[in-house]
């Protein structure tokens, strides 16, 4: 916001914590909803959202310099990415038995948040000083539809999940 649409820096703080304040809100609305109808169809809707969002989104973004607007449009993707993010660890936790779950979320994780994670901000820059500020977005929006590729084929969680195995036996 500030870079781009030229929004002060301290509007572009009070925007983000304003956005971030309903991403947290949103975070036990999703869990809830996750447990009444599953993880996987939140990590499908989470893919395909986002996949069609992210784009328009930050275009529209980095074409704003109405604070309103620009915090409508922040909220609007934090509300498709809470899908992901309320139910994120628990997913990972009930896709490995206890015997390797620290590994197995672990790793993954570690090396996902590196390489993509690590980068975007390099990557981001990259494309600014190319000129190409907006393919960033298409970026991401790779990323996001290759997550959507994985949850279509991946199974449902929370059926028979390893964590409620672990509950059950500590109740022993």
């Amino acid at each position: 916001m500030v870079n781009t649409s030229g929004i002060a820096k301290p509007t572009a703080a009070w925007i983000n914590f304003f956005a971030l304040l309903v991403f947290v809100l949103l975070q036990p609305v999703m869990g809830l909803l996750s447990d009444r109808v599953g993880r996987r169809p939140l990590l499908i809707a989470f893919g395909v959202l986002g996949t069609v969002v992210v784009v328009p989104s930050l275009t529209l973004l980095s074409h704003t310099s109405d604070p309103v607007y620009a915090f409508l449009l922040m909220v609007g993707p934090l509300a498709v990415s809470s899908l992901y993010t309320s139910i994120s660890a628990v997913v990972k936790a009930e896709l490995f038995p206890t015997s390797i779950r620290a590994l197995g979320v672990g790793l993954p994780y570690a090396l996902t948040v590196a390489v993509f994670g690590g980068t975007a901000e390099y990557i981001a820059l990259w494309f600014k000083k190319a000129g190409h500020e907006n393919w960033y977005f298409y970026y991401v929006t790779a990323c996001v539809l290759i997550s959507l590729l994985v949850y279509i084929r991946m199974r449902e969680t929370s059926d028979a999940s390893p964590l409620d195995e672990d509950v059950s036996r500590s109740r022993d």
